[in-house]
């Protein structure tokens, strides 16, 4: 089918969108963290799609995006109480819930697995796409980000259309607001479990929980997007504490097509250089289409200051740990 491009701020558009899925089409869609690749994911041969499209492994599960609880609810086998007491606090928005999942349904979505992954997006375009497609029988979208497994994330809808050459529908809700993947937390066994951070802290979600996080553990289930090496651009990605970068800067012996991406260094004569934001909000929503706009420009590496240790950088520090792991040997 020929891609189109949709506009999220058209009713008409909406419904079309939401029709397509319902026929088990792939269809892009704008969330507040990123724009993810969606099907509906209580169709194992619509959600088949998205992993050929995104070349993912399919026993590497995604995050299935519900209008409400209620919803989350068809899709899970129970509950928890302190799934419930997060949902209240952070639903809608950026946050993932591991879950038991519910027998017979989002078998494909889950990777698998026996517990599933449910987030409530903020993003209004999101929401009236959900409502559209639950009046015609759709209750989850299966969506993991909207880009070839393992490359950079899109937060723009033509980094979609760049990412897929026009082959996927995209409805077009603008710049998203977060710029990173949601934080993920598992409330599938008998205490929450931080798997993958994000603009939301730990000491947030432990108020919200009434309990304290776990860490991973060897029986943690699988979760989008916590692969060691994830989220790369096509430019060897170097993280660098400042000192060290200055340093290498000073020695002015860097590689053909350096760019560089620092918090705190001034600019210097050569290298390809944009500024990181000082305030970790800030600096994840630019992110990823900083590395998409680097990457466009021919940089053949990225060397970028490695962020504060303060937690309100989590998500930023392991959106780049992971970025420069991939080119690790």
């Amino acid at each position: 089918m020929t891609a189109l491009l949709l506009n999220g701020s058209d009713p008409a558009d909406i419904a079309r969108a939401a029709r397509h899925l319902a026929d088990g089409e792939l269809l892009a869609l704008p969330t507040e963290t990123v724009y993810g690749l969606g099907a509906r994911a209580d169709d194992d041969a619509a959600v088949a799609k998205i992993f050929a499209a995104k070349g993912r492994p399919s026993d590497h599960p995604l995050i299935v995006h519900v209008l409400d609880a209620a919803d989350a609810a068809d899709f899970a086998a129970q509950l928890p109480p302190v799934a419930q007491r997060l949902m209240a606090a952070f639903w809608p928005g950026p946050l993932t819930l591991i879950l038991p999942r519910a027998p017979g349904i989002g078998a494909a979505a889950a990777g698998g697995q026996t517990s599933i992954g449910l987030r409530c997006p903020a993003h209004p375009v999101a929401r009236a796409l959900l409502a559209e497609a639950k009046a015609l029988g759709v209750h989850g979208v299966a969506a993991p980000s909207a880009n070839r497994f393992g490359r950079v994330s899109p937060t723009r809808a033509a980094h979609v259309e760049s990412e897929f050459e026009g082959q996927v529908w995209v409805l077009d809700g603008g710049d998203c607001a977060v710029g990173i993947e949601s934080s993920i937390v598992d409330c599938s066994r008998a205490h929450p479990v931080l798997l993958r951070p994000g603009v939301l802290t730990p000491a947030q979600i432990e108020a919200a929980a009434g309990e304290p996080l776990r860490a991973p553990d060897a029986q943690a289930p699988r979760a989008s997007g916590t692969l060691a090496a994830h989220y790369a651009p096509s430019a060897v990605v170097r993280l660098l504490d400042a000192a060290t970068l200055a340093l290498r800067l000073g020695q002015q012996q860097w590689p053909a097509g350096l760019a560089v991406y620092s918090r705190t260094l001034s600019p210097v004569p050569g290298p390809l250089w944009r500024t990181m934001p000082g305030d970790a909000a800030a600096a994840a929503q630019q992110l990823f289409a900083v590395l998409r706009e680097l990457d466009d420009a021919g940089a053949g590496e990225i060397w970028i200051e490695l962020p504060p240790p303060d937690v309100e950088w989590d998500g930023v520090r392991d959106r780049l740990s992971r970025a420069a792991a991939a080119f690790e040997s």
